[in-house]
């Protein structure tokens, strides 16, 4: 009794630490977007320096796992739900990675002037984020139903992923010296679509933490 004690104790620690992470990277995508609207070089290279402290917290959350297989005896459900957790760390550490690629883009484009305001960038920022901080709700409350919805929700991103696209392909058809500015705004727009892939990836893990199956929910429609 002592044993599963404990292991539910350090197995909930573990589980806080996620939520930190993820408070973290939701932070990293929004001063990222911040730095893209207003070009602030400062920030952005704060935020890339920041990075490192989302790395570290992925390795530290991966030690606390690796401890607690070691040490608490965990039965088949329980190491379901540690194996679980390590990749969805791994998951939420890249999305971290693609705010810093958000910060890195913004020092690329430097004090170069506006191409136009942005809009659906930062709506797209702002739906990955309450997608993730959605899908690590889901993986504290074991909610598979609340995953599911989250994953059918990826075709909003997809759909502002298109639509910037296009509107940047406009201006650079109607402006070939506009084609340098765009391309950087669309890798900025591809950092958070690959973002909320990487939230979908997530709630499939907690549909296998809560079911046990193995499913590819948000497979590609194309």
């Amino acid at each position: 009794m002592e044993i599963r004690t404990t292991f539910h104790k350090k197995l909930r620690e573990i589980q806080d630490d996620v939520l930190v992470m993820g408070s973290m990277v939701e932070k990293a995508i929004n001063r990222s977007i911040e730095t893209l609207k207003n070009r602030d070089l400062a920030l952005a290279h704060q935020i890339i320096t920041d990075d490192q402290k989302i790395n570290g917290k992925r390795f530290e959350i991966e030690e606390k796992c690796i401890e607690i297989i070691a040490t608490q005896q965990p039965l088949a459900s329980d190491l379901r739900t540690i194996v679980g957790v390590l990749i969805i760390t791994s998951e939420v550490e890249r999305i971290g990675d693609y705010a810093e690629g958000i910060a890195k883009i913004t020092v690329l484009i430097g004090d170069e002037p506006s191409l136009k305001p942005l809009v659906d960038i930062p709506r797209m920022a702002e739906k990955t984020n309450d997608m993730l901080r959605r899908s690590l709700q889901a993986l504290i409350n074991r909610d598979a139903v609340a995953a599911r919805q989250i994953i059918s929700e990826d075709d909003e991103i997809d759909n502002l992923y298109d639509q910037v696209f296009r509107e940047l392909l406009t201006f650079m058809l109607e402006d070939p010296k506009t084609i340098a500015r765009a391309t950087r705004l669309i890798w900025a727009a591809h950092n958070l679509e690959r973002s909320a892939d990487r939230v979908t990836n997530i709630c499939e893990r907690v549909v296998f933490i809560v079911t046990g199956k193995m499913e590819e929910i948000g497979a590609s429609k194309y």
